[in-house]
């Protein structure tokens, strides 16, 4: 066994067994080896690579490595690996860039419509696409959205204590102006659901259109510099807040 590696819980819960929390239990209940033998403090370091490590007898596999990437992605692009009627995906731009993985399968976290513009995270890691899409971990997207007209701050303020739509009772948890012109206002506005054009429909519920729309931050990811039309890995870091999300939502369940 090695002084230097990886936690044992966070093996355990990279292999698809179980939450870190849970992996802890197993531990301190002896119900995990490494290298033959019982080990019950849960932050001993292993090798995953190198070190044998086993739940109930049974050897763990290491999971395939999986990939993360952020798009900027453009207007006139589909959120979907294919498109029926011939028009651009996201899946057509990852492999222009020569990043998709020999596999080909990744999955995008929700959805951009056809005309939003933004921040879109793309990954191969399925239990952390469900994690940071699914309602109960209110997992907040922030968006940048144009209005026709100048609503004033009282009207947007109707967000925040929510309105009836079509689909249900929907609202905005956080929303500031961002830059007014004669005709028009920028507004920020983030929410914690990703139900089908969301933020247009509030706003067209106000009487103010949505002119343009750019997501740009999921999960506390920031689009930052990254241009319109690129892609690019996740730092380690970057990852590690996203699986945060996956961490909690676990625990939910």
């Amino acid at each position: 066994m090695v002084s230097t590696g990886t936690r044992l819980q966070k093996v355990i819960a990279a292999c698809g067994i179980a939450s870190r929390r849970e992996a802890e239990r197993m531990i301190a209940a002896g119900r995990v080896t490494v290298n033959g033998k019982i080990v019950k403090k849960a932050g001993t370091k292993v090798n995953p690579d190198r070190d044998k490590v086993a739940v109930d007898g049974k050897v763990l596999r290491a999971p395939k490595k999986n990939v993360y990437f952020m798009m900027n992605k453009p207007s006139g692009v589909i959120s979907a690996a294919h498109d029926p009627q011939g028009r651009p995906t996201v899946i057509d731009l990852i492999r222009e860039s020569d990043n998709l993985p020999s596999s080909g399968r990744v999955f995008h976290v929700g959805r951009l419509d056809f005309n939003t513009e933004g921040l879109l995270l793309l990954t191969s890691d399925g239990p952390l696409s469900q994690a940071l899409t699914h309602p109960s971990n209110q997992v907040p997207r922030v968006y940048l959205a144009r209005l026709k007209g100048s609503p004033s701050k009282d009207v947007l303020g109707k967000l925040i204590h929510g309105l009836e739509l079509e689909d249900g009772w929907a609202k905005a948890q956080k929303i500031n102006i961002w830059k007014r012109n004669p005709k028009t206002v920028w507004v920020e506005v983030q929410v914690t659901e990703g139900r089908n054009r969301l933020i247009r429909r509030l706003f067209e519920a106000l009487g103010y259109p949505v002119t343009r729309l750019v997501r740009t931050e999921y999960g506390g990811l920031s689009l930052g510099d990254l241009a319109r039309g690129k892609i690019r890995r996740l730092v380690p870091e970057e990852v590690m807040t996203l699986q945060a999300w996956q961490e909690s939502y676990a625990n939910k369940k």
